[in-house]
């Protein structure tokens, strides 16, 4: 009996043990989850007030410079007959600067989201539950078609862009009464309604860049602000060090890209150093928030997730929407590369070019 009992002590204990293991496992990972949720420098060799505080310093003017580079790289690119808005080159910089602009989207801005709206310091439901990310990211780009189309409608009603003088020659070579009115004047009547209508067609893509102008410099900033909160906020000297120079290179490319629309929207002088100035502070602006809320603001507490996390989804939708849409689709479906194969596969090379580059960047920033 004493040895059927031991061994009946030992099954229950073995027993007792395997049923025991996955709860212990779980106590463990939600306290590691926990300590992770409560303080998010957990490598004391990484955390170091001072270091950091002199790292961000260095960075707020560093990125301001680099922005400012890369932003006005385009507008004074102007005086060099090479890269003026109708050669082929200026084509292939745009192209590379689209490249960069998507894969800022792609890689940068949707995987912080990502991390931010499925991090485990965030209740199961309903953030485990449902994509947010993909969700608001999706309604950002119909958003920005959006305000696209009726900001474009709006600016051509408000020139008097709906009538012009396309109607009348539709009017003109459709009508079969006036068959011999067209025949009669056609070399000077017809002449004169074509240089016309090639106007209104210009006015037309100069009101459709600066609408493209308008709405990607909001998605930029946007950006621009969180990541350079999440910047200044951290103590981290391991985070903050790779992050300066990944952040120069990006701020540099991504300010070529607006730059070039800038460029092709033509504004004055005033309007052109308003949105320079809005891109190239933004950053530097974010650090110097962050540096202030630094006691306040922890990247990973619930409200600081949630809001820049939908934040970066609905960055992501409006960069994904406008560099397919409004710069690379209309530049690859336009005359211009269209009648050239040669150009379409050098501006293809470009953007692969572009995206790569910010792709292999994503591992830093």
């Amino acid at each position: 009996m004493s040895s059927s009992s031991q061994a009946l002590a030992l099954v229950s204990f073995a027993l007792l043990l395997i049923c025991s293991t996955p709860l212990l496992a779980e106590a463990q990972q939600s306290q590691s989850v926990s300590d992770v949720c409560a303080d998010p420098s957990l490598d004391s060799a990484c955390h170091n007030v001072p270091k950091a505080l002199r790292l961000k310093l260095i960075a707020i003017p560093t990125i301001l410079i680099s922005s400012v580079i890369g932003v006005c790289l385009p507008l004074f690119a102007r005086s060099v007959p090479a890269l003026q808005p109708d050669r082929s080159l200026f084509s292939i910089v745009k192209a590379f600067a689209s490249g960069v602009i998507l894969a800022t989207g792609y890689m940068h801005v949707l995987p912080d989201s990502f991390n931010n709206l499925t991090s485990p310091c965030l209740p199961k439901k309903p953030w485990g539950d449902f994509s947010f990310t993909a969700f608001v990211a999706m309604l950002a780009a119909i958003f920005t078609l959006m305000v696209d189309s009726l900001m474009l409608t709006f600016y051509n009603r408000k020139k008097g862009g709906a009538t012009g003088p396309s109607s009348a020659v539709v009017a003109d070579h459709e009508s079969p009464e006036q068959g011999g009115h067209w025949h009669s004047h056609g070399h000077g009547h017809g002449h004169g309604v074509a240089v016309a209508d090639d106007a209104e067609a210009g006015k037309m893509q100069l009101r459709r860049n600066r609408v493209v102008v308008q709405v990607l410099e909001m998605g930029i900033v946007v950006h621009s602000v969180v990541i350079g909160l999440g910047m200044g906020a951290s103590q981290s000297v391991c985070t903050i060090r790779p992050l300066v120079a990944a952040m120069c290179f990006h701020q540099m490319f991504e300010g070529m890209g607006l730059g070039g629309c800038i460029l092709q929207a033509e504004y004055g002088m005033k309007m052109k150093a308003g949105l320079v100035f809005f891109f190239s502070t933004t950053t530097p602006f974010g650090i110097a928030l962050g540096l202030a809320l630094t006691k306040v603001y922890k990247d990973n507490s619930p409200t600081a997730l949630i809001v820049v996390g939908l934040l970066n989804a609905a960055s992501a939708g409006l960069l994904h929407y406008m560099a397919l849409v409004e710069l690379l689709a209309a530049d690859f479906m336009g005359p211009k590369l269209q009648g050239s194969v040669r150009l379409q596969l050098i501006c293809l090379t470009a953007v692969l070019l572009g995206a790569g580059g910010m792709s292999v960047m994503a591992k830093w920033a």
